[in-house]
Parts: C-alpha cells; sequence; structure tokens
C-alpha cells in the first residue's frame, strides 16, 4: 500500500471532513476507516481462530501475528469493499454477504512519528478452510496459524500467558514450513488490550 493514496479522514464523533494521503493520517494523526476480518472455524466441537503472520518485510510491526486480513479503506471505497483485502491478502474468495459485522471499535496506537487512529470495521466470517485453501500476498503475509479460541480469549485476558499455535509459513526462499510453537503476548500486534478484549467478546457472541 503506497504512502499517497488517499484515505478518508474523520473528527471524533466519526464525521467525515475529508481526504488526506495515508502518509498525513499517520503523521497528523487522522480517524481513518479500516477493515478487520477474522476467521473462525469449528472443527469436533472446538471453535479455532486464524491469525496472519506479517511479513518481515512489511514497515509497521513485521513478523508478529494479526488479523486474519485486515487493511485500510482508500476514499473511494466502502466497507463492503474491504473484502478485496481477503483474497489480496490470504488467496481466499469471500463474498460479503457471508461476512458477519460484529461493530465498529475505534482505537489508537502512538509510537514515534506515527498517530495510528483507526476506526474498525470488524467483521467474522466462519471459514470451512483448509490450511493448504490459502495462499499468500508475500509482501504482506508470510504465514497462516491457528489457535484454539478460548486459548486465544484467556491470553488476552490474562488467565493465560501462553498459547500454541499451528499453521505454516512461507520462508524468504519460498519454502513452506509446519509451525507448531507456543506465543505469548509479545508475539502480536500491540493493539490495545481492550481492543483484542472487545473483538473476543463480540466474536463469543456470535459463537454462542
Amino acid at each position: 500500500m503506497g504512502e499517497q493514496e488517499k484515505l478518508k479522514i474523520f473528527d471524533a464523533d466519526r464525521n467525515q471532513i475529508g481526504v488526506a494521503s495515508r502518509s498525513d493520517v499517520h503523521r497528523l494523526g487522522y480517524w481513518h476507516e479500516v477493515f478487520h476480518c477474522w476467521f473462525v472455524s469449528n472443527e469436533n466441537g472446538v471453535n479455532n481462530i486464524y491469525l496472519q503472520l506479517r511479513s518481515k518485510n512489511k514497515k509497521d510491526y513485521p513478523n508478529l501475528l494479526d488479523i486474519t486480513a485486515a487493511g485500510h479503506l482508500l476514499s473511494d471505497e466502502t466497507v463492503e469493499d474491504g473484502v478485496r483485502e481477503i483474497k489480496e491478502e490470504i488467496g481466499i474468495d469471500v463474498a460479503f454477504d457471508d461476512l458477519v459485522q460484529i461493530g465498529v471499535i475505534d482505537y489508537c496506537v502512538v509510537k514515534e512519528n506515527f498517530i495510528d487512529k483507526e476506526l474498525a470495521n470488524i467483521f467474522l466470517y466462519q471459514s470451512e478452510n483448509a490450511l493448504d485453501d490459502f495462499t499468500l500476498q508475500a509482501e504482506e503475509v508470510s504465514g497462516i496459524v491457528r489457535a484454539k479460541f478460548n486459548d486465544f480469549a484467556e491470553l488476552w485476558f490474562n488467565e493465560r500467558d501462553e498459547i500454541g499455535i499451528s499453521g505454516f509459513e512461507i520462508t524468504s526462499d519460498g519454502n513452506k514450513v509446519i509451525v507448531e510453537e507456543n506465543v505469548n503476548r509479545d508475539h502480536f500486534v500491540p493493539h490495545q488490550m481492550s481492543f483484542y478484549r472487545q473483538v473476543i467478546q463480540k466474536i463469543r457472541e456470535q459463537l454462542g
């Protein structure tokens, strides 16, 4: 995604106030829209949640675990257009109608010279895809793993310090390697704890 791409910008009440380049959005700290889609699956009565491993070449948060598929909405895009992120990043064709919207959560992350104020349109996709179905966009995503949803929830509610993940990673020379390891919160993109907890609660409500 180019730094000069145009994004819609909003005030604190979520009213659109104009358009700005991606670089200015993050430099000046404008609220802007993003699309998040979390994949979950149920296998043998156990709910799993899928995570992407961000490419080590990413400018922001390289090599960390993140939302299954996510991205910025451009100034000429609607929330429905966000489904392109799923196809682009992880190679799964999903219709917007197959997604369940679980809310819009705003959150803010401030680092040196980087203010990320996001209005996150959050969706859930109940997937029946096998891990082999995922085709990754190498410059964005280097792996897909899954964890038990209950373990993931306990991690973010401080009920456990690490969880098991399993899946695959594509190495820099293009080889597919199996991932089976334990990870802690430091292995994840540092979204606010409150953000992870809100998402988990909303997914729980959908899973029943």
